[in-house]
């Protein structure tokens, strides 16, 4: 590979790729530990999950035990076909999890009652947030009031009050559930239903009235209620939030779980997120998509309606897939059972001379006590978590857990509020529930939820989905700007281990030291390898980290009395979700140009600042650039910024390629949000879980994201919350951990240095058949490199469509389509693949480009050739007649005629894969908008 690129050393060529002035001074001493063995690493991580202590929780707040069918654990979340796969951008290759997906919009569809639901959501207070957002997009309404419930979940409370300030929103809370009148004019009212105490009631006039008024009705509902109780679609809601968490997904300290969002039609095309769609392949038969706002981020930049392009994908699948395991009968049941157990030990409770408080309830009750904390300590000693509502009043939540617990009831729970009580037996007692809230619709009828409930024929479903997919278990995803690296076995290990994914986020610190240290550690190493002094681990997304990162220069601002600093300068050729970050944060857009080589225009950059040097609150740029170039004026970059007063935002998304080498902290960098799902290891899982902790300089860490419920207390940051949890989805956290503890600091430059040499080795081979678009000054790139394809398309006509589809029946995933550029593909191998691997696909280019040539010599038709009918089905070309001029085995089985190795084309062969569908028609789907589970006779 070095002598391809002409380099005697990886060392050598990484000195002529990172510009000198801003290397690493390699004589520090890491803090990071040597690199340990997986089994070291391991023993470690049980080290860390001992000093847990997992009890039963009946803390609630939107946090329940659950139980993940074993079937569903094995062959989901413990399974690499579903959780090394990427987001459903190639869609003909992406069936399986598409399904999946379009399995739990429907479950959250039919459970709200409303037309459409998204792909899920980042976590319950997001999606609360996202429908604050809707509504005032929505309402035609010019105020910029919001009506609150008074009996929302806290810790949502606390976001929105942090989200509204930033974009001038102005929190109004109201008593609802008292009756209260909302006075004045408001775009939008949010109901919470059951409440955070637990009552449930008719919001149904409330809703009506709030209509009237001209403002969007936000209900956030609990799915597993909603079996029981009516919809808020049948309220009159005009969208529902919520989290599919007690679905199966253990609780996992906070995260991650895939939140929801459902609107009323009409306001499908307001949705964030992602949306899975059906439409029709080339042969006209059903295929899944993504519709509508797909990656709007880098089409509608700071127009975008959210900065949110990412979904929970690994977690949706699960909860979907726990309505299909379950059905509408098994979902109902366990719903009646946790109502019962909770309605029988409130009447217990009170039979023994307890104060209930008095109202309707679902799974929740709160309970008056002369002192809360003797009741907690005492709940404590005996196994068991109650939450702290005041000094006087103890919440009680019920969960599929505590419901199947024989030992746990009005007995334990007697023990605990009134020990002094003799009480042999738990009373028994069948749960009541408001008349006019008892649920009559039907739900989840679609065959799906009424077919797979044995765990034979689950996982018969789910094996036959993950057929479909390509995912890294299959072979390379060389996505630029995505670093689709493997996510190692070992480091996966301890995310089901029941220390780290049975603990509720807002356990005591005592319960959770094992938390807080790996935690520790883990924001001490990422602090280190960029230069920073501080980090928050709490956003659960590349996108969060963002905002969280502007929010805190925001604050940083407007501390020292600078409130007039509101521009943020965005190079043109940045990711889409900086600019729809920086409006979200309050901030104006102001975009600077890219020169012919991908850099920053430094001329364009000194007099936009010159022009807004007043008001200049920010630099966002990503380094080494969104075009994968190491730009050697960086420091020139960040010193100008900073001679006008402003802050440099370094978007971490590209520091694979800096890791061990550079810092951003030392070139000028402020702030920095990182991917852990791409650099540091955590999986894409078809879309998500991801995590994007931000990191800052001194100055700017009291503005960094803290939590009201933080174990870690006034140690915690002190900015506004950007998530549900005060850690965001720390579950998964082990996953970066053991990646930092196996690597040390001397294999995470390694590490930097493979994936560098293996995408300079691709450009090297790929230079004579397509132009590589930017290089540095040395005619390098960085991690990836970005492949014109206009050349060719003029020449033949090929598009870069023809070539992405044609990939698949070579075996591979396409590289990453027109971004930064239209009509290029940006293609980023990582350290993970070996030698053979990056050969096979420079091998299947060079292929594609000979074929494309044949098409422009007019040996094959412009409209019919391989790379235009691909990709090729196994039923495409089971048919006696074959219509095309290329012959079946070109179209299948391209390798067999241009590789020279039979034993690699024998490979090839007996693992080719089979695409299921062809290749489909987006605009139809988008024109014809069906984004549920369609009928069986769809695909007869």
């Amino acid at each position: 590979m070095l002598d391809s690129v002409g380099y005697p050393s990886v060392d050598a060529l990484m000195d002529a790729a990172v510009p000198a002035g801003i290397r690493v001074d390699r004589s520090l001493v890491s803090s990071i530990p040597d690199a340990a063995t997986e089994a070291e690493a391991l023993r470690e991580l049980r080290m860390l999950a001992g000093r847990n202590t997992v009890r039963r929780s009946m803390i609630g707040l939107g946090y329940y035990g659950t139980l993940t069918p074993a079937v569903i654990k094995r062959n989901v979340l413990e399974n690499p076909s579903w959780y090394t796969a990427y987001t459903p951008y190639q869609p003909e290759i992406s069936q399986g999890r598409l399904e999946a997906l379009i399995n739990f919009q429907t479950m959250v569809a039919d459970l709200t009652g409303l037309a459409t639901a998204n792909a899920s959501m980042l976590d319950e207070a997001t999606a609360v947030v996202e429908g604050m957002l809707l509504a005032r997009r929505a309402s035609k309404s010019k105020s910029p009031r919001f009506v609150v419930d008074a009996d929302v979940f806290p810790q949502t409370l606390a976001l929105l009050r942090h989200r509204a300030e930033a974009v001038g929103i102005e929190i109004v809370e109201a008593a609802l559930a008292g009756g209260a009148a909302v006075d004045g004019e408001y775009f939008g009212l949010f109901v919470q239903y059951p409440g955070a105490s637990g009552r449930l009631w008719n919001p149904a006039v409330t809703i009506a009235a709030a209509k009237e008024a001209g403002a969007v009705a936000v209900v956030a509902a609990d799915l597993l209620a909603l079996t029981l109780v009516t919809s808020p679609g049948e309220l009159g809601a005009d969208v529902a939030v919520g989290t599919s968490q007690r679905f199966g997904v253990p609780m996992g300290f906070g995260g991650p779980h895939a939140g929801y969002m459902a609107v009323r039609a009409g306001l499908e095309r307001q949705l964030p997120g992602r949306l899975v769609g059906v439409s029709q392949d080339a042969a006209g038969q059903p295929a899944y998509r993504l519709s509508l706002q797909a990656r709007e981020q880098h089409i509608r930049r700071e127009k975008a309606t959210s900065n949110i392009c990412t979904a929970q994908v690994l977690l949706a699948v699960m909860a979907g897939m726990y309505a299909v395991y379950h059905g509408p009968g098994g979902l109902t049941h366990i719903a009646r059972t946790v109502h019962d157990r909770a309605f029988a030990a409130a009447k217990s409770l009170r039979s023994a001379g307890v104060e209930v408080v008095e109202g309707d309830f679902f799974d929740t009750f709160l309970v008056r006590v002369p002192d809360a904390d003797v009741v907690l300590e005492r709940a404590r000693e005996r196994g068991t978590l109650l939450r702290r509502v005041d000094d006087t009043t103890v919440g009680v939540s019920f969960d599929e857990v505590t419901a199947g617990e024989v030992s746990l009831g009005a007995v334990s729970l007697l023990e605990i509020f009134a020990p002094d009580v003799d009480v042999i037996e738990n009373v028994s007692a069948y749960g009541e529930l408001p008349a006019d809230l008892v649920r009559t619709s039907r739900f989840l009828t679609h065959p799906v939820f009424n077919t797979h409930h044995s765990e034979t024929s689950m996982m018969r479903y789910l094996r036959y989905l993950a057929s479909l997919d390509y995912a890294l278990d299959r072979g390379m995803i060389p996505l630029g700007s995505c670093t689709m690296k493997l996510n190692a076995a070992a480091e996966m290990e301890a995310v089901t281990w029941p220390e780290f994914a049975g603990l509720h986020p807002f356990a005591p610190a005592e319960d959770v030291r094992g938390y807080l240290d790996l935690i520790g550690q883990l924001e001490g190493w990422l602090a280190e390898v960029t230069g920073y002094d501080s980090v928050s681990l709490q956003p659960n997304a590349g996108s969060q980290g963002e905002l969280a990162g502007l929010l805190a220069i925001r604050g940083y601002h407007r501390s020292r009395g600078d409130f007039e600093r509101v521009v943020c300068l965005i190079p043109s050729s940045a990711h889409g979700t900086n600019a729809a970050s920086a409006v979200l944060a309050g901030m104006k857009v102001v975009v600077v140009a890219c020169d012919s080589l991908g850099n920053v225009d430094l001329d364009d950059l000194r007099a936009k600042i010159e022009e807004h040097a007043a008001t200049l609150a920010a630099l966002m740029i990503t380094y080494p650039s969104t075009h994968g170039v190491y730009e050697h004026e960086v420091q020139a970059i960040t010193d100008a910024v900073h001679e006008a007063g402003g802050q440099v935002y370094v978007d971490g998304a590209n520091l694979n390629a800096l890791l061990g080498y550079a810092r951003f902290g030392d070139f000028g960098g402020d702030v920095s949000h990182l991917n852990l799902h791409k650099t540091f290891c955590i999986p894409h899982g078809g879309g998500g879980p991801g995590v994007g902790p931000v990191a800052a300089k001194a100055h700017l860490a009291p503005f960094l994201p803290g939590h009201p419920f933080s174990q870690r207390g006034g140690a915690e940051f002190a900015g506004g919350p950007v998530s549900a949890a005060p850690f965001g989805s720390p579950s998964i956290l082990p996953i970066s951990w053991a990646y930092v503890r196996m690597m040390g600091a001397d294999g995470l430059r390694d590490a930097t240095g493979a994936a560098v040499l293996a995408a300079n080795y691709i450009a090297a081979r790929l230079a004579d058949h397509f132009p590589v678009l930017y290089k540095g000054d040395d005619g390098l790139v960085a991690h990836e490199c970005i492949l014109d394809l206009r050349p060719l398309t003029a020449a033949t006509g090929v598009s870069v469509d023809d070539v992405a589809k044609r990939l698949i029946d070579y075996g591979f995933h396409a590289p990453t389509m027109s971004f930064p550029v239209p009509g290029t593909l940006m293609v980023e191998p990582t350290e993970s693949e070996d030698l053979a691997e990056i050969d096979r696909f420079v091998d299947a280019m060079i292929a594609i480009k000979a074929e494309a040539d044949r098409v422009g010599s007019g040996e094959w038709d412009v409209d019919d050739n391989p790379l235009r009918g691909a990709p090729h089905t196994a039923q495409a070309i089971a048919v006696a007649d074959w219509p095309h001029a290329y012959s079946r085995e070109d179209a299948v089985y391209p390798f067999a005629g241009a590789s020279v190795d039979p034993a690699t084309t024998t490979a090839r062969i007996r693992g080719k894969y089979w695409p299921p569908v062809r290749r489909i028609d987006q605009a139809y789907g988008d024109r014809n908008l069906v984004c549920a589970c369609p009928p069986p006779e769809a695909f007869a």
